[in-house]
């Protein structure tokens, strides 16, 4: 199993903007976490960075503050940052030529928002043909209310969660996820060890 693992839009806007995520409120622990488990297991790191298309935009405006990627985010070792205009990873962008390239055959999602961008990537991605793995406390988002109703940050995420999981993606968290990593690890290691003969 070849993975990457995708950091979506873990942007200042998200934090410090207009649309601050949530829930889960260890989200972004969680994904540094995942980040420095994918760097220490040689698991590529793919930023994707969110461009707001309309000309009026309050939000994700191309080099504004809160289209930027968060700092400590950027500080760790990535492959490189996939620009996009549209929730979904795939439209309009190198990454699946990429990610084929590469031999990657599983894509790992974590970051914002669950419901939007990280949803439609990871239906994308099955669409494509690729394995989906989709961390469940490293993707987060904010309560959400609009002419259609209103939904808690919680009841929202757990349900993308559900959806995922019915269909799309094996639903893990971050920790039963680098557990997984490690224990991988150390079953290729140990195949490496000379056996012993016992007379």
């Amino acid at each position: 199993m070849n993975r990457a693992l995708m950091v979506v839009d873990v942007q200042y806007e998200y934090f410090t903007g207009k649309m601050p995520v949530t829930y889960p409120e260890d989200s972004f622990d969680n994904v540094l976490k995942a980040v420095d488990a994918a760097n220490r297991n040689k698991i590529e790191v793919i930023l994707i960075r969110h461009e707001a298309p309309q000309k009026n935009a309050t939000t994700f405006v191309k080099n504004s503050r809160g289209w930027k990627i968060l700092d400590e985010i950027l500080k760790k070792e990535h492959l490189c940052i996939i620009d996009k205009k549209l929730p979904g990873s795939f439209t309009d962008t190198e990454l699946e030529n990429l990610l084929k390239k590469m031999g990657i055959n599983t894509v790992v999602i974590c970051g914002y928002m669950t419901q939007m961008c990280c949803d439609t990537t990871a239906r994308q991605a099955v669409h494509l043909g690729f394995s989906v793995e989709f961390l469940s406390d490293a993707t987060g988002t904010m309560d959400v209310s609009n002419y259609a109703g209103k939904i808690t940050a919680k009841e929202l995420h757990n349900a993308i969660l559900v959806t995922q999981a019915m269909r799309f993606s094996k639903v893990i968290s971050t920790d039963d996820w680098i557990k997984g990593l490690n224990e991988k690890y150390s079953f290729e290691n140990s195949k490496k060890l000379p056996s012993l003969h016992i007379p």
